[in-house]
């Protein structure tokens, strides 16, 4: 009997021990699941905030999306908003939802992303607004155009007149022609066969109406078979809107008083034919003066 009653002892604090056990684990088990609860609760949460965030910058793109003006540099920055706000959707669309940091700075771009919008919404009704009174300005001038078209119109009939008038008025005359054909001692002859030079003098009249400075001054002579005496076939100007080919040429500086000019032409060896010649002078598009001569 002596022996049992330790073992009864022993018994008893296995059972004390192993009871105290089961409810430590209990409660272990207890706050586990608890706690497993609370935590699927929190990342069901934040689950919604995300799918909600996602679903506030998708509606911030469609918002962007219906904003427009006729401004280009305007145009161009809210591209590059939309741009922003699809790459930052999917970057949402990758982070885990318990990433509670990152969704924090998602909410502060979205709020700034929300301030930007609204000064484009203002920017935009401005220049909306200021079309509008450019539109009303434009059919006002539109309006005062088309009382004055007629009266411009007449004008513009007037100028053009006006301006053929001072285009006639400026055109240079020429007169005192002296027509000579020059031997090689540049002594003056009549027979063709012993012509080297023919020298074409003449006067321009005075005019102040024609433009002041250089001037071109080009020399035709028609022989009298009407053959063009010229120096190279690549001697051209232009007349009447063609381009015609020249005998000679000199550049003359005119300032609108009466000027004396001679301009010759160098005859090759037999080039000359017996009979009546046409000298006929040109300057700024115009034939100012023609006269005739004879070699015999």
């Amino acid at each position: 009997m002596e022996n049992q009653t330790p073992k009864t002892s022993n018994n008893k604090t296995i059972y004390i021990i192993s009871a105290i056990a089961l409810v430590l684990i209990a409660a272990v088990l207890v706050l586990y699941l608890n706690n497993r609860k609370e935590y699927q609760a929190v990342v069901e949460e934040l689950t919604e905030e995300k799918v909600l965030l996602t679903e506030e910058f998708q509606t911030l793109a469609l918002d962007y999306d219906s904003l427009y003006s006729n401004n280009d540099t305007l145009n161009l920055q809210l591209e590059q908003e939309r741009e922003k706000i699809s790459h930052l959707i999917e970057e949402i669309k990758t982070i885990k939802a318990t990433n509670s940091s990152k969704i924090r700075e998602y909410k502060k771009e979205l709020a700034s992303l929300r301030g930007v919008m609204k000064s484009f919404v203002v920017q935009i009704d401005s220049l909306n607004q200021r079309n509008q009174e450019l539109t009303q300005e434009n059919q006002q001038y539109r309006n005062r155009y088309n009382k004055v078209q007629s009266s411009f119109k007449e004008l513009e009939k007037q100028k053009e007149q006006l301006v053929e008038k001072i285009e006639i008025a400026s055109q240079l005359e020429t007169y005192n022609y002296e027509i000579q054909g020059l031997n090689s001692k540049d002594r003056s002859t009549k027979k063709a066969r012993n012509v080297s030079k023919i020298r074409v003098c003449f006067t321009i009249q005075k005019n102040i109406t024609s433009p002041i400075g250089e001037k071109l001054i080009y020399l035709r002579i028609m022989r009298p078979d009407e053959a063009l005496l010229v120096q190279t076939l690549e001697d051209k100007f232009e007349y009447e809107g063609e381009e015609i080919n020249f005998s000679s040429s000199r550049v003359i500086e005119y300032g609108g008083e009466e000027l004396d000019v001679c301009v010759f032409y160098k005859a090759d060896e037999g080039e000359l034919l017996s009979g009546t010649y046409t000298a006929d002078l040109f300057a700024d598009g115009y034939n100012i003066g023609t006269a005739e001569f004879e070699l015999k």
